[in-house]
């Protein structure tokens, strides 16, 4: 059995440990201790004592022995008391010695004495702190003040001379900062170019996205101005107006085979849509109108759907410009088409 660590293991959770027929092992709790003269530094720590008064069974000890030995109580107690007659035995001879916790032996007038080793906090909250000492910050100063830095001696420097009692040439040379203040000031150049760097490429890409802006809404301006020109307006009755009217016939050849027309050539088309049915392509188209579009139907896809544009433009930037605005500004489907 192994007494010793258990009794350490019960000190690090109990005030009070006591050993049955034999004493107690107490803990007291001593706070933080700083000496500022010293610069001794001590953490929160529990110190052990011995009371051979306090005898009487608390069940503490034998319960914790039956707990790790896997015994029931009254087997852990008698092996407890067991080890308590065998430490009095030895006593007698020697000291005991308890590692890390401290150690027993009896006095002239035969009475029990404890003496703690201190090695081992056993305060859990302080796990892991240990006591040091630092000197003070005034006698840090101090102890700088008084010993004067060494600075090498430059080799193409004349050093100054002077002689002591015993005639013998003494030298020195003041110090110098060329080298440090040089060095300050290539940390301060690059320091500006990087805030000036950091400060252009703001300011042109904020310009960027201004002029993009600009060129965006600009358009839909345009789009919106137009559709306000073609709006129709509710201007009450009118008057009627007697007209002879003298009508041409048109011959049925020159009559179109389609209602839908499509100009021939170069262009880039932004398409919104391709549809099998000619009157829903006829549909989508007046939306578009309607919306301010210049929409038009593009060239017919080899499958025989009728394509529908947002605009037909002779130009590819300007087919990019659309595209770019429907795309990322209103937030609609569109493709682009390169009709020969």
């Amino acid at each position: 059995m192994e007494l010793t660590r258990y009794i350490k293991e019960l000190l690090y959770q109990h005030d009070c440990v006591t050993l049955p027929g034999f004493g107690a092992l107490l803990t007291q709790t001593l706070a933080v201790r700083v000496n500022r003269d010293t610069g001794h530094f001590s953490p929160p720590s529990r110190v052990i004592s011995f009371n051979s008064l306090i005898q009487q069974n608390d069940g503490l000890v034998a319960n914790y022995i039956a707990l790790h030995e896997g015994v029931n109580y009254n087997a852990a107690l008698a092996m407890l008391e067991k080890e308590l007659v065998s430490w009095k035995k030895q006593l007698v001879l020697h000291m005991i010695v308890l590692p890390g916790i401290g150690e027993f032996s009896l006095t002239a007038e035969n009475n029990l004495r404890f003496l703690p080793y201190g090695k081992i906090n056993f305060d859990a909250d302080a796990l892991g702190l240990h006591a040091f000492k630092r000197m003070p910050l005034r006698e840090q100063m101090q102890a700088a003040a008084v010993v004067p830095p060494i600075v090498p001696q430059p080799s193409n420097s004349k050093p100054s001379t002077m002689t002591d009692e015993n005639k013998e040439s003494l030298a020195f040379t003041p110090e110098k900062t060329e080298g440090s203040s040089s060095s300050a000031m290539k940390y301060a150049a690059i320091g500006v170019i990087a805030v000036a760097l950091l400060g252009a490429s703001y300011y042109f890409g904020n310009q960027y996205l201004q002029n993009e802006r600009l060129k965006s809404t600009e358009l839909a301006q345009k789009r919106i101005t137009k559709n306000v020109q073609e709006a129709t307006f509710e201007l009450g009755a009118i008057a009627p107006i007697e007209l002879n009217v003298v009508a041409d016939v048109v011959p049925d050849e020159a009559e179109e085979e389609s209602s839908i027309s499509i100009a021939e050539g170069n262009f880039y088309s932004i398409i919104a849509g391709s549809y099998r049915n000619e009157a829903n392509a006829q549909r989508k188209l007046a939306q578009l109108k309607t919306d301010g579009f210049e929409a038009a139907f593009a060239e017919t896809s080899d499958e025989g759907f009728y394509r529908v544009a947002y605009g037909r433009f002779e130009s590819k930037r300007e087919a990019y410009k659309l595209l770019n605005f429907i795309k990322y500004t209103l937030g609609e489907e569109a493709w682009y088409l390169v009709e020969n």
